[in-house]
């Protein structure tokens, strides 16, 4: 009789490893292989009120390999000495931080050498909830580990300040994918492999947050590589998302506007006549149903730029010149 070691398996030889992975684990498995050499371990150095050193955690994900990486702006506020980045294949390189945009979340490092395998960027807009995604980044400083889940909801809106400053980070990524405090920067990925969203937050028990890659985001890197900051337009304009009443709806031609609550002082709305109570549909001809809208038309070409702010007041429509200024954060 043979020994307990030398049985057989009840069901005949076991199959070769990589048959015994299913469909999730092949996509799991293979996306981590191809992105983890991507996303680097950052370890950032912050001086201390005390003039102190302290050394906090993130993850990075490489843009170029001339040395540009990005990541979360919060995993970088306050550090003036930059720190260092390692890889899965044993690099380290010294960074600086090339320019953050707090409101977006976002930040592109530049480090001292060339960086290896560079992550291919792809379009969150294409995303379904149910979606399979991995989250590849460095919770309690382990470079390179693996979480996998699946896309929870779409559109979610996160609140971000810089200084005086705030606005919404929209259409924001939830996913049940395990995040951790050091995944912050890290990739969230979908089942091709490309790059969907950047880790930014645990939201709550099984749930993280990502800032999706889209035309957006890639117009806020860009301008970061560039420039070193992100430039946005300003009208000192605080509101909410009304739903237009009946009878002013044929003036207005639309079904909700965005309700003005207040009017900074001094600020283009203030010299433009905007009033307390008016209700915004357009911009320029383009429709605002709410705050995000008007938010998504402040970019930098409308600095300076004379506009048309059309409201509706007394239930008549009437059009304000309006010239934006540059938001100070």
């Amino acid at each position: 009789m043979p020994s307990a070691v030398e049985r057989p398996p009840v069901n005949g030889s076991l199959p070769p490893e990589e048959d015994a992975l299913d469909a999730y684990s092949r996509i799991v498995v293979g996306v981590a292989e191809r992105l983890a050499p991507s996303v680097a371990n950052l370890r950032v150095r912050r001086r201390t009120r005390r003039g102190g050193l302290a050394i906090g955690g993130g993850s990075a994900i490489v843009l170029s390999p001339d040395g540009y990486l990005l990541t979360s702006a919060h995993v970088v506020a306050g550090t003036s000495d930059g720190g260092e980045a390692a890889f899965v294949d044993g690099r380290e390189l010294r960074f600086r931080v090339a320019g953050a945009d707090p409101l977006s979340d976002l930040a592109v490092l530049r480090a001292d050498d060339a960086t290896p395998a560079v992550a291919e960027l792809g379009d969150a807009s294409a995303l379904r909830v149910g979606q399979l995604v991995v989250a590849i980044g460095n919770p309690n400083g382990y470079a390179g580990s693996v979480t996998a889940g699946v896309i929870s909801a779409l559109g979610r809106s996160l609140p971000a300040r810089s200084g005086r400053a705030g606005r919404l980070i929209e259409n924001v990524i939830q996913t049940d994918a395990a995040l951790n405090p050091g995944n912050s920067g890290g990739a969230l990925v979908d089942g091709r492999g490309l790059v969907v969203g950047v880790n930014t937050a645990v939201a709550g028990m099984g749930l993280g947050l990502a800032v999706p890659v889209n035309g957006a985001t890639r117009a806020i890197v860009a301008a970061l590589m560039h420039d070193g900051r992100v430039r946005r337009a300003y009208v000192g304009i605080a509101g909410g998302s009304r739903p237009i009443p009946p009878r002013a709806r044929a003036a207005a031609g639309a079904g909700s506007a965005l309700e003005v609550v207040e009017v900074v002082a001094g600020s283009p709305a203030a010299e433009a006549g905007v009033h307390p109570e008016d209700l915004i549909v357009a911009l320029d001809g383009a429709t605002v149903a709410g705050p995000d809208d008007l938010q998504r038309l402040m970019s930098a070409e409308r600095i300076g730029a004379s506009s048309t702010l059309t409201v509706v007041r007394d239930g008549r429509r009437v059009d304000l010149g309006i010239t934006p200024v540059e938001l100070e954060t």
